[in-house]
């Protein structure tokens, strides 16, 4: 192990784990983390080391970053084991190689800061006597590790530079050697043998920084008066204006010699300096000029080369250049007399650009001609811009635009109004000139005045107020009402055939003027597509020639709004049409509801429902064919919309009219019901076909038929009671006229289907009120009077309004089925609601022909007594009384509804009698009692017998054995 230990790394191996082997720094951290490391809380515990402790980390622990130093510090390193210290390698982890990998060593990088270069640990310590005799290598050397993250130097990182380096060195000895010594003051005496010699000839002699200022600078003129004194001050001129002689004497002359000197020296400095910088030059210069001969030469061979090249030159442009050139020229000058040419032709055309508009507005085509317009406007912006000439043009196009618009607003109204209020017959055809429609819509659009369409709106809710207008004047001229009063008047005075006749021409004209309408909506609204690019002006189809539309097209956004505005007019359309339909029928007055003063308010109230009382059905009914009419064909104008203000209108009227219908009808029902005497009536053969009807087709009308069969079937016999299938029913006349009455209604919902949902909810309310009223008649006893003759309800009238209400009930489902064959699905099933009613009527009925035989044997029982003779006075009038009832319900009730009252009767008598044997103490014990009682009992059955109303196991004396039972249930 400790061979391992000296080979490899610390992070190699792990000093506590067997065979455990890493390749990486990474591997060895990780496997610190998780076999010897805790975490407590947030901290982390280093537990590398004896006995699970690291000495080197506190025992609180520290953070996730602070650990993984610690790790890298204390145990990637140098690791205590077995009180030795081992030897670490200098291996560099991979992420240290790949640092020195991405940053290169060089030479440029060595630096060592001077604590390092002075505490050299291989030097040792001379701190004792040993050190000092035997030298430092007597102690002990620590062998200090290299540094992992640091790289390995070796001498081949400096080759490359002592190469190159030393290539430099012996090439800067040579020239060192090479370069001529400074020249000599004799070399300079020789080469310029006037120098002086003498006390200024020493080095410092030559510095030409002792040379005044004066003479080295650039602007030195000597006719300056200032610089002229500088130079000789020892000249010193007189103070006599007059003269400019200069005072000379000995001292003068004296100071000129020494100032000549002064300057001779100065002369000769600058030439020794300009001798140096000869002399040192004079390499660079002899160099020059041993090239100068062969610059000299070589400029010479170049001057005959640009001069034979030159030659070639212009042979090659002589042959070649100029006339390709003069091809190029020639070319440009054709092409610009062809532009100078267009723009000629395209003046030409501009001038000619207001009588072709001209022409064109007198087509009219005013698309051609603001096409025209604008397309002058762009060639008077970018063709002729800066033409003086055309200065104006753009102003009187512009006022040309004006004007055209005012054209075409003229020009559309007097088309629609001409073409709206033409004769509204129904051989004249639907548009005339659709193509002017055409143009000038496509013109407007163009412009982007899309207004036409109020417009139109507007000249069309004129012709419709001229049409009805007209349609009035001429039912109101052929009435024979007449006189001095308004046309709003008169049209209150008239007929109802007259006021059918009325509607039926407004509606005919109404409709003729929509279609019209449908036609120039048609028109327009395929010139809106032209304009926008949908649709293609194909001059063969149709009749409509439309001008082309060049380059411009309608915006969508504008296509959009527009289409949108035409399909709102014709809705409109339609809609006021009907309204005003509507206004006519409603109120019967020419007059807008807000053109009317508030005084006329009650007026046209009270005549609002004027057809209630006066109309027929049959003249309801051609109302109903005039109205529907017209909002199919308004439905078929606006596909897709549903407009009803006429028939909301009309429904209101026919409400009112059936309202008043129902009243009548049910006044005199009651009427007639209030004095039904209950006795059985006959049945005409009409009644029997219409039920037969009913029954077999689920028709309330019967088919017409000729006089003839009319005849033979009044001759024909009546019936005593109704049949319905094989089912017999005796009827009372009341019942007779309830249930023509039912057909009525279901005959009137059919012709009108309108007023099928107020029908029902009508007949609804007349079966209920009926069956209210029959039970106040018959159970509350208020039919006993001297109207119906009635002295008291006896069992054959309650058997007669049984049946009557079992009719009813017959009846019901069938006109259930008649009304939902009108509505459809019931949004609310009234019938049912009167079904229920009469079910708990007939119940009621029922009830109460039990009560009256139930108190009829109470009495006779109340009064008997189990003493002979047998059989008793009280059971003969028993037998008499269920011999009555069977008398009373034969010819009325069916034998099944017989046989289930008898069997009423029958239990309720046991009932009875079981409480009369249990309040005397007679018990089935086989006594004298006990036989006189079975002897009553044989009677009873045996004269029950007779009457042939109950099955035969109901008559057995078996059979009356529960009547000595303590209890027995009714």
């Amino acid at each position: 192990m400790s061979k391992h230990y000296d080979d490899k790394a610390a992070w190699t191996f792990c000093n506590y784990c067997e065979k455990t082997e890493f390749n990486s720094i990474q591997q060895f951290m990780k496997h610190l983390r998780e076999n010897h490391c805790t975490k407590e809380g947030g901290s982390f515990v280093c537990r590398y080391g004896e006995n699970n402790v690291c000495c080197s980390l506190p025992v609180e622990g520290v953070n996730d970053t602070d650990y993984e130093r610690h790790v890298y510090k204390h145990h990637t390193t140098t690791t205590p084991y077995s009180g030795t210290s081992r030897k670490v390698s200098s291996c560099s982890t991979s992420s240290d190689k790949q640092h020195f990998q991405d940053h290169k060593w060089t030479l440029y990088t060595t630096a060592q800061n001077m604590p390092a270069v002075l505490n050299d640990p291989n030097k040792g310590k001379q701190r004792d006597f040993f050190t000092k005799t035997w030298g430092d290598s007597f102690v002990e050397l620590t062998d200090v590790p290299e540094p992992n993250y640091l790289p390995h130097i070796t001498i081949h990182h400096f080759e490359h530079y002592l190469k190159k380096i030393g290539k430099r060195h012996k090439r800067h000895l040579k020239l060192n050697n090479i370069l001529p010594k400074p020249p000599t003051h004799a070399d300079l005496l020789q080469t310029f043998p006037t120098l002086r010699i003498g006390k200024y000839s020493d080095k410092s002699s030559f510095d030409i920084s002792v040379i005044p200022k004066i003479f080295l600078q650039p602007n030195f003129d000597l006719s300056n008066l200032d610089t002229f004194n500088t130079v000789y001050p020892h000249i010193v001129a007189p103070n006599n204006n007059s003269s400019t002689k200069l005072s000379a004497g000995p001292s003068a002359v004296n100071s000129a010699k020494l100032l000549q000197e002064k300057l001779t020296h100065y002369l000769d400095m600058v030439e020794v300096q300009i001798a140096q910088q000869v002399a040192q030059k004079s390499d660079a210069f002899f160099h020059a000029m041993t090239s100068h001969d062969v610059l000299m030469e070589q400029l010479g061979q170049t001057i005959a080369l640009v001069k034979k090249l030159r030659e070639k030159i212009q042979k090659i442009d002589n042959d070649l250049v100029k006339d390709s050139l003069s091809i190029i020229r020639n070319t440009r000058t054709c092409n610009n007399y062809h532009q100078v040419y267009r723009k000629l032709k395209i003046m030409s055309t501009v001038m000619q650009t207001q009588p072709t508009i001209q022409l064109l507005l007198s087509s009219p085509d005013y698309v051609g001609a603001l096409d025209l317009i604008h397309t002058t406007e762009d060639l008077l912006r970018q063709e002729l811009a800066g033409i003086h000439s055309f200065r104006h043009l753009g102003s009187e196009l512009t006022e040309m635009l004006r004007v055209i618009d005012t054209l075409m607003t003229e020009e559309f109204e007097r088309y629609s109004t001409a073409d709206l209020n033409r004769p509204l017959l129904d051989n004249e055809p639907l548009i005339l000139e659709g193509e002017k429609l055409t143009c000038i819509v496509m013109g407007m659009l163009r412009r982007g005045h899309y207004n036409f369409i109020d417009m139109y709106q507007r000249e069309i809710i004129s012709a419709i107020k001229a049409a009805v207008k007209q349609a009035v004047i001429e039912v109101v001229a052929g009435s024979e009402q007449s006189g001095d009063q308004s046309l709003d008047e008169q049209l209150k005075t008239l007929s109802v055939d007259e006021w059918a006749l009325l509607m039926s021409n407004t509606s005919r004209v109404l409709l003729n003027l929509l279609r019209r309408v449908k036609k120039g909506y048609e028109i327009m609204l395929r010139a809106v597509d032209i304009s926008a690019g949908k649709l293609s002006a194909n001059r063969e189809s149709e009749d409509i020639i439309v001008s082309e539309t060049g380059d411009w097209e309608l915006p969508n956004s504008d296509y959009d709004k527009v289409k949108t505005k035409l399909n709102a007019l014709l809705v409109y359309v339609c809609k006021y049409s009907q309204e005003r339909c509507a206004q006519l029928l409603s109120s019967r007055s020419l007059l807008w509801p807000d053109d009317k003063a508030k005084d006329d308010t009650k007026t046209s109230n009270i005549s609002s429902h004027w057809l209630a009382e006066k109309a027929t059905v049959k003249q309801l009914k051609e109302l109903a064919s005039f109205m529907n009419h017209m909002t199919q064909q308004c439905e078929i104008i606006c596909p897709g919309v549903q407009i009803n203000c006429l028939k909301s209108a009309y429904t209101i009227q026919a409400t009112k009219f059936m309202n008043k219908f129902h009243i009548n009808t049910t006044t005199k029902l009651f009427l007639i019901l209030d004095g039904e005497p209950w006795r059985q009536t006959d049945v005409p053969a009409s009644f029997q076909k219409l039920v037969d009807c009913i029954a077999d087709k689920g028709t309330f009308s019967l088919p017409k038929e000729s006089a003839t069969n009319k005849t033979e079937n009044e001759k024909i016999k009546v019936d005593s009671v109704l049949y319905i299938g094989q089912e017999k029913f005796a009827v009372v006349g009341t019942v007779l006229m309830l249930v023509n009455i039912v057909a009525e209604y279901c005959v009137q919902a059919e012709e009108i289907p309108l007023c099928a949902e107020s029908l029902l909810r009508y007949l609804s309310e007349l079966l209920t009120q009926f069956n209210a009223r029959c039970y106040k008649l018959m159970l509350g006893a208020e039919a006993v009077s001297e109207k119906t003759g009635l002295k008291k309800i006896t069992t054959t009238n309650l058997a007669l309004l049984l049946r009557a209400l079992q009719l009813i009930l017959w009846l019901i489902p069938h006109v259930r089925l008649h009304f939902q064959g009108i509505i459809g699905e019931l949004p609310r099933d009234y019938l049912d609601v009167v079904s229920q009613g009469i079910k708990e009527h007939a119940q009621d009925v029922h009830a109460k022909l039990l009560e009256i035989m139930q108190n009829l044997m109470s009495a006779e029982l109340k009064n008997w007594d189990a003493k002979p003779p047998v059989p008793s006075k009280s059971f003969q009038n028993i037998c008499k009384h269920l011999k009555k009832l069977h008398e009373a319900v034969l010819n009325v009730l069916p034998q099944e509804q017989i046989q289930k009252l008898y069997i009423g009767v029958h239990s309720s008598f046991k009932v009875t009698f079981a409480e009369k044997l249990q309040k005397m103490n007679i018990v089935n014990d086989g006594g004298v009692t006990h036989g006189l009682v079975t002897s009553e009992l044989t009677f009873y059955l045996k004269d029950l017998k007779t009457i042939k109303a109950f099955p035969a196991e109901h008559l057995e004396l078996a059979a009356m054995k529960d009547i000595w039972t303590p209890k027995i249930q009714r």
